[in-house]
């Protein structure tokens, strides 16, 4: 999953931490001559205690506060306080030719991500998502919740293997559905950020008919104004429409390729890990224009999806993908 753009430095931004008040304690040299006092058979004498004085702040902002004041005049001078806001881009990269295939193709990765008034929008692969919730402005937690639209292309006239090829193309799924969530910003420092979500979605054009969900877990690191890196986790469940149109092999399809015959059921279909490096190449993200991204991820395919014979005779569980490309922020 791509992060998104940096607007992300805005939305990390925190106010100072308030100071921490320390109570006067008294002096222990005063308290031991009360103590001899007490015990002698002369008069009481009563000792007074020296409280122990704190230094006063010195009158106006801190240093840190200075720091984030200067930050503040500088974002509302930048690209990122616009109204509108988009960060556009493509690059390209190698993947499995279908989903277990241990046959790699050239691949597109666009970007598209942004903000409208608030309302922030990216793409997820071939589709793109909105997020329907306008956060405050340094919030500790912000919330995600909106509509996502997306295409599979699985197993859609790229296929190398020439044995899998005989069990036919698949048809262009249309999945549509929703996602929410939560980000929790200022986790180590007042830049980084980690991100619980949740997709939902369901294909509508008749291909699989099924449903997938995807959970997922990331870490948003931002280098300054210079660049981010985005590190996450994520798996996938599926239902048995699914898991049936693309990892099943019925009687006809094994008798033309040869495979098995195989039946394949629903669940955990892969788990995957995946790493974002993005670097503004101005140095300064603030001022937009463009920038580059590099992106790798590892997935394994688990269940009956891994068992299936086109991936565990014909392909591989293991699964790779690395990109490379150009983005502009306007």
């Amino acid at each position: 999953m791509l992060t998104r753009s940096f607007l992300t430095l805005a939305l990390l931004a925190s106010a100072a931490s308030p100071a921490v008040a320390q109570d006067s304690m008294p002096d222990r040299a005063a308290v031991d001559n009360l103590a001899a006092a007490q015990d002698a058979p002369s008069p009481a004498v009563v000792v007074t205690a020296r409280p122990q004085t704190t230094a006063a702040r010195p009158y106006g902002p801190t240093d840190e506060e200075l720091e984030l004041l200067a930050f503040g005049a500088r974002l509302s001078q930048s690209v990122f306080a616009q109204e509108f806001t988009m960060t556009v881009g493509l690059g390209a990269g190698l993947v499995p030719s279908y989903e277990g295939s241990n046959q790699y193709v050239f691949f597109p990765a666009p970007v598209i991500q942004g903000n409208y008034k608030g309302y922030a929008f990216a793409a997820r692969g071939p589709g793109l998502f909105v997020d329907l919730v306008k956060d405050p402005l340094f919030p500790k937690v912000e919330y995600i919740a909106g509509p996502i639209i997306r295409a599979r292309f699985d197993r859609v006239g790229r296929i190398r293997d020439t044995v899998v090829k005989q069990l036919g193309d698949r048809n262009i799924a249309v999945e549509v559905g929703a996602s929410g969530g939560f980000k929790v910003n200022r986790i180590f420092d007042r830049f980084d950020s980690l991100t619980f979500q949740v997709d939902a979605l369901h294909d509508i054009a008749g291909a699989h008919s099924g449903a997938i969900v995807t959970p997922s877990v990331s870490y948003n690191k931002l280098l300054g104004t210079k660049g981010v890196i985005n590190l996450s986790v994520s798996g996938d469940l599926i239902d048995r429409d699914f898991a049936d149109y693309y990892f099943t092999i019925d009687a006809a399809g094994s008798a033309a390729s040869g495979l098995p015959a195989y039946r394949a059921g629903g669940g955990l279909k892969s788990l995957g890990a995946s790493a974002l490096l993005g670097f503004d190449l101005s140095g300064d993200a603030l001022d937009g224009g463009w920038g580059v991204f590099v992106l790798g991820s590892y997935s394994r395919l688990q269940g009956d999806a891994a068992d299936s014979p086109i991936v565990s005779i014909r392909g591989d569980a293991n699964q790779y993908f690395g990109g490379a490309g150009l983005t502009y922020t306007f």
